[in-house]
């Protein structure tokens, strides 16, 4: 497909569309937007309207039956996940899904098998990958100089970011709260750079401490308390089968000083810390701090826009490896069926 223009639709065009995923693919070349499809009425259109788009839908089944695409961005709520990348992937389109990959592994096992039956991409939007920390930790990693990594910390603690817009707060519409919305990303960045063990066990707890509060503050505005029936926080131990261990929180709003994400490896050879980034080792017979210096500036969204845009073209091999990301899911559920039994699952 080298040298051909990529013909592009977008399925949901709420904010992650709008702010991420079309100014992504309006930043490269021999890259089109030709068609914008929604289920709410006349968002699409509206849409369209403004960026230049004129075949815009309200169904993606006519979608994909009057236009011609290469390929889609997914960024519908969870619910539509799989639903909206079987009808692209039964179209002969590779597939952007935004994160979490489904509802749940069972979904996401749907998707995965379609992609390899299709032959088609499937990405999911786990943009954390695409970080320049990441980025130089991971080559790090596979320089061997932290040594067998046997430890892993991964965070993200907002105080107050429960979000007031979209369908976030209901969980038939989006599988869960804040660990399937945020903790996806610091879970799935951090199991990669890991080098992705397989899980063996997951003990996790949840909890809905403030999103049923009335009248707490908000810098995003307030959300609807009576709709909120999924998890501002959970927390989790994970096991894998090469005996390393991952402690993992995730948290849209608590009593804290500030918003933060941290994310820790320990290794056999050395370690390393993100935000600030360092790595730290022992060099003839002392320890040494190393603090990378003038990291590329990058955006991380269009990093894997951009990417996304590359495998198509057999430029690139993707580094979102779907079978990673159903392990993400995996551990992400079982979190849940974890807390709802109070016992740690066995996978």
């Amino acid at each position: 497909m080298s040298g051909k223009t990529l013909r592009i639709g977008v399925i949901g065009t709420g904010g992650i569309a709008r702010n991420r995923h079309i100014p992504g693919y309006q930043r490269l070349d021999d890259v089109e937007i030709v068609a914008l499809c929604d289920i709410a009425p006349g968002l699409a259109a509206k849409v369209g309207a403004e960026i230049g788009v004129e075949q815009t839908f309200s169904q993606a089944r006519e979608m994909f039956d009057k236009v011609d695409l290469d390929a889609v961005s997914v960024c519908t709520p969870n619910v539509a996940h799989k639903e909206m990348t079987l009808l692209a992937l039964e179209a002969g389109c590779h597939v952007l899904c935004e994160k979490p990959i489904a509802m749940d592994v069972a979904e996401g096992q749907a998707m995965v098998d379609k992609a390899k039956a299709t032959d088609r991409i499937l990405q999911i939007g786990l943009h954390y990958r695409f970080t320049s920390e990441a980025q130089t930790v991971k080559r790090f990693v596979e320089a061997g100089e932290l040594g067998d990594i046997y430890y892993g910390e991964s965070t993200y603690f907002r105080r107050r970011g429960i979000p007031s817009w979209g369908v976030f707060t209901q969980k038939r519409l989006q599988g869960g709260g804040a660990m399937i919305d945020i903790g996806v990303h610091v879970l799935d960045h951090t199991l990669w750079l890991m080098g992705n063990p397989k899980p063996v066990s997951v003990f996790g707890n949840t909890y809905a401490a403030l999103g049923n509060q009335d009248g707490l503050f908000s810098p995003w505005g307030p959300w609807d308390t009576k709709k909120f029936d999924v998890d501002d926080m959970a927390i989790a131990l994970i096991r894998f089968e090469n005996n390393a261990t991952l402690m993992l929180r995730a948290c849209w709003a608590g009593h804290i000083e500030k918003t933060f994400e941290e994310m820790r490896l320990m290794g056999t050879r050395g370690g390393a810390f993100m935000k600030p980034l360092g790595i730290f080792q022992d060099k003839h017979g002392v320890m040494v701090d190393i603090t990378p210096k003038d990291l590329p500036k990058v955006e991380p969204h269009f990093q894997e826009i951009e990417h996304f845009c590359a495998c198509i073209r057999d430029e690139a091999q993707c580094i979102v490896v779907p079978e990673q990301v159903l392990d993400v899911q995996r551990i992400i559920d079982a979190i849940y069926t974890s807390s709802d039994s109070g016992h740690e699952v066995i996978l």
